[in-house]
Parts: C-alpha cells; sequence; structure tokens
C-alpha cells in the first residue's frame, strides 16, 4: 500500500476575541480597535451581544459567516486580564488555544496594515501577556491591527489610548472592511490561507 502524506490540518478559528478596555472614555481609541472589529463582525454575522458573568465580558454565538459556527467575546476584565475571560470561554466549550483567534492592535505595524499569524509572543502587548498566561502557550492565531507609533514624542500610553484623527479613523472604516473579509475567509479555508492573502495588503491614506 502506498504511503499518503497527511494533508496539513486547517486551523479554523472557533472563538473570535476583540481585545480592548471597558468604559466609555476608551471607546474609539487605539488600544480599543479589537473591540471595534469585533463589532464589525457581530454586525455581518448578524450576532448579538449579551453580558456574560461566567465569561467576564460581552459574548455572541451564532452562525452568520455563511454558516460557520462562531463564538465572539470581548472581555470586560480591562486589558492587563483579559486572559481570564478568554480562558473562561475556552474552558467553558472545551476549545483547545488553536481555535482562539484574538484581534488587537500593534503599534509596530503603520496604520492600514493587518498581520495574521498562527502564533507568536506578546510583543509587549499587556492584553497578549495576559492570553498567553492563562492560555499556557503561544500557539493560538491571532490578527494585529496596525495603529502605527506616535509622531510626536507623547510616549506609547498617551499614543494607544489617544482617538484616531479624522484622516485615520476614515481609514480604519476600510481597514475593519478587511478584517471582515480576513476572518471570513479563515473560518472558510484556515488561516493559513488568510495569512497568504491578506498579510501583504496595505491600504494606504490618500492625501
Amino acid at each position: 500500500m502506498a504511503n499518503v502524506t497527511p494533508a496539513s490540518t486547517l486551523v479554523i478559528p472557533q472563538l473570535i476575541v476583540g481585545l480592548g478596555n471597558p468604559e466609555p472614555k476608551y471607546d474609539k481609541t487605539r488600544h480599543n480597535i479589537g473591540f471595534e472589529a469585533v463589532d464589525v463582525l457581530a454586525r455581518r454575522g448578524q450576532i448579538s451581544w449579551s453580558e456574560n458573568r461566567r465569561f467576564q465580558g460581552w459574548f455572541g454565538e451564532g452562525t452568520g459567516f455563511k454558516g460557520s459556527k462562531v463564538r465572539l467575546l470581548k472581555p470586560l476584565t480591562y486589558m492587563n486580564r483579559s486572559g481570564q475571560a478568554i480562558r473562561a470561554v475556552m474552558d467553558w466549550y472545551k476549545l483547545p488555544p488553536n481555535s482562539v483567534l484574538i484581534i488587537y492592535d500593534d503599534m509596530d505595524l503603520p496604520v492600514g496594515r493587518l498581520r495574521l499569524r498562527l502564533a507568536g509572543s506578546a510583543g509587549g502587548h499587556n492584553g497578549m501577556k495576559s492570553a498567553i498566561a492563562h492560555l499556557g502557550t503561544q500557539n493560538f492565531p491571532r490578527l494585529r491591527i496596525g495603529i502605527g507609533k506616535s509622531s510626536q514624542d507623547k510616549g506609547n500610553i498617551s499614543h494607544v489610548l489617544g482617538k484616531f484623527s479624522a484622516q485615520e479613523a476614515e481609514l480604519m472604516s476600510k481597514v475593519l472592511e478587511l478584517v471582515v473579509e480576513t476572518v471570513e475567509l479563515a473560518l472558510k479555508e484556515g488561516v493559513e490561507k488568510a495569512m497568504s492573502l491578506y498579510n501583504n495588503r496595505n491600504i494606504a491614506i490618500i492625501d
């Protein structure tokens, strides 16, 4: 009998987490772009949010993405304890780490860029440090949304907790559309396929 090379296992997200901070004062800040991303996904997939105390966050689930079953989570634990909420959902539904896709902001990427990866370090992001600590591994997919670095000497905290300029906000609305396309493909054909098609996309500011 001939040897058959096994096909690589598709990594299909079952839980999509957007990182951010609760409270209205953090709305529309760069650090909360993960929340905005899953809000757009919820609207596109016709998934309703409800506050879930067991999961310490806003939670929703549905099959609005071409029949793919998906769960969405916005932790209400504040950024540096995001992993607690993610772990609670994983334990309840018995999900493996590689089925969790986390969406968050990244200063090392310019505005207009996305970067999807199957694994990696926290890169200094407190929400991801917490996620890695509670999941017990770095081997889970993540989608980073570029927020760029401050052009002025305000420091990192002021930059990430600041709001996008009007020009950047217009650009980010297009980026969030790209996020939806990326996630939809990952749900249908796997994270690796989505990486190959979307990691080189760039939405530029047009003067």
